[in-house]
């Protein structure tokens, strides 16, 4: 009687093609999220939601970029947004006179071939030093955010909405500060706070009662400048850039005004449209890489030799 229920209990062949396919379905449901959906945030799964259905706006982040030992570390570091993020083109401009390898390499490693335009301009010498204090050097990056600017407005599909972002590869960003940016209307800049810059722990617009216009900014340093705010504080839907071709960045202003020389063509304050949570969140920080130390690599190299010889730091 016992052998008798032992028998009834087995699995029969079809119970087990059954479960069989069950699993397979399920597997293939499991990887077809994967492909396209993420764990993350809310913000972020609604922006793969948005992806597929063909509605997320490309955000076109240029960054200028120059040789030093920190290079790669903090393009490495920029690199995992993209990864992270679906919308994002990254248009990296270098201060030299063609592309290097250096950069290439950590584009393919990244898989970001796809995603990216690698460009090149040589800042000319004579925009190297400005006025008798030998420590300011003239605002890094104007012939490669133009060189970018001048990219975009010949390869950009001008009836799709698109976003420009001004992204420093020193700076810190959240993955939030890009879903908020999502958000640009067409016409329009947005805006919203960075952390550590300017002297204070945060520089923010300021905005009317029911928050929805930006009145003033709480700059401390130059603050009667027309836009007294950092580049990591806005992003410009990309028409803006197609209407107004003169739209560019120039060495002729002075210290602290490239971003009021690029947005004074674009918008005015009462226009800038305010993102972040009513300009609450600090979504980007202002961080600079501390000067590489490098007393002992400079010493080794007096004698012929090198701690990299043969790699790619």
């Amino acid at each position: 009687m016992a052998y008798a229920s032992m028998s009834e209990a087995r699995i029969r062949p079809r119970q087990v093609l059954v479960l069989i396919i069950v699993f397979l379905i399920v597997l293939k449901l499991v990887h077809h999220n994967g492909k396209h959906t993420c764990q993350g945030p809310e913000y972020l799964q609604a922006m793969y939601t948005q992806q597929e259905a063909g509605t997320l706006p490309h955000i076109y982040a240029i960054t200028p970029t120059y040789a030093r030992p920190a290079q790669k570390a903090e393009l490495t570091r920029l690199s995992h947004l993209f990864m992270l993020l679906p919308n994002l083109h990254w248009i990296i401009v270098e201060d030299s006179n063609s592309t290097t390898p250096l950069v290439r390499s950590l584009l393919q490693r990244a898989g970001l071939e796809k995603r990216s335009t690698q460009l090149n301009i040589k800042t000319p010498p004579e925009f190297k030093l400005q006025g008798k204090d030998p420590n300011w050097i003239k605002p890094r990056g104007v012939e490669q955010r133009n060189m970018a600017l001048a990219w975009l407005r010949t390869h950009v599909d001008v009836d799709r909405h698109a976003i420009v972002f001004f992204m420093d590869d020193d700076n810190s960003y959240s993955t939030e500060l890009f879903a908020e940016m999502t958000k640009i209307k067409p016409g329009h800049v947005g805006v919203w706070p960075v952390g550590l810059v300017g002297g204070l722990m945060v520089e923010r617009p300021i905005l009317n009662e029911d928050k929805t216009q930006v009145v003033g900014f709480n700059a401390a340093w130059q603050p009667k400048r027309p836009f007294p705010i950092d580049m990591a504080a806005f992003a410009i839907s990309m028409d803006l850039f197609i209407k107004n071709p003169q739209a560019v960045f120039s060495y002729e202003v002075q210290r602290g005004y490239q971003e009021s020389e690029i947005l004074r063509h674009l918008t005015t304050r009462q226009q800038l449209q305010p993102l972040a949570n009513s300009c609450r969140d600090v979504l980007v920080w202002h961080t600079r890489t501390e000067k590489t130390k490098l007393t002992s690599e400079d010493a080794l190299q007096r004698q012929g030799k090198r701690s990299d010889s043969g790699m790619e730091v």
